[in-house]
């Protein structure tokens, strides 16, 4: 019966991918049923405008004029695991804040980490101030500052209020957090119902 392998190796097949599609349908499910990230505060955008968010990338861009005429913009995506199993978000994010004075070309960047964990209080940290003599210029013109921690604690505590000044506080925070995981865990979502209905096509 030299057809009989044959034909159960095509059953066999079928039987997996029959199992491989009920376990994607049921991380799916789960994904969209088990709302993570709604405990926490969804916190507010602070009048900045979402200029970028496109579904196929990890990063957000925003940005906002101040009524002194200064232009904030703000680049983030997810980074490292905070491994705090106490925390709404599990994933920091990595921000780069930029900010322009009216009627000059030079702007300061701010390099920084944003995460949650454990409680509703976000955490925010400067990792780096520096000077740009213009948006394009990254030769001599471009200063880097010392590492954040290193500077006098005054300073830092007033750098971090010149940027809240500014609307990135906490309820900004908390809003960037939360729009990063849902961003990630709508891809994830994506990805999952992409590859079911590959499998579900080719065992057809």
């Amino acid at each position: 019966m030299p057809r009989v392998t044959p034909i159960l190796r095509r059953a066999h097949k079928a039987i997996q991918e029959l199992d491989l599609l009920k376990v994607l349908q049921s991380e799916i499910n789960h994904e969209l049923s088990s709302n993570r990230f709604q405990k926490g505060e969804s916190g507010s955008p602070e009048d900045f405008i979402l200029e970028w968010d496109s579904p196929k990338s990890q990063d957000v861009v925003l940005r906002k004029k101040c009524a002194s005429g200064e232009e904030v913009a703000i680049s983030a995506l997810l980074g490292r695991d905070t491994f705090q199993g106490d925390g709404s978000f599990p994933r920091e994010a990595l921000v780069k804040i930029c900010v322009k004075k009216p009627g000059l070309n030079s702007l300061l960047q701010f390099d920084c980490i944003a995460s949650r964990k454990g409680g509703n209080e976000s955490e925010f940290d400067i990792q780096n101030a520096n000077y740009m003599h213009s948006p394009s210029s990254l030769d001599s013109s471009f200063y880097k500052g010392p590492p954040f921690s290193s500077l006098d604690p005054d300073l830092q505590h007033e750098l971090k209020q010149y940027l809240a000044t500014r609307g990135i506080g906490e309820d900004f925070i908390n809003f960037l957090l939360l729009h990063l995981h849902r961003k990630e865990q709508g891809q994830y979502v994506n990805w999952l119902q992409k590859l079911k209905d590959i499998i579900g096509e080719n065992s057809e």
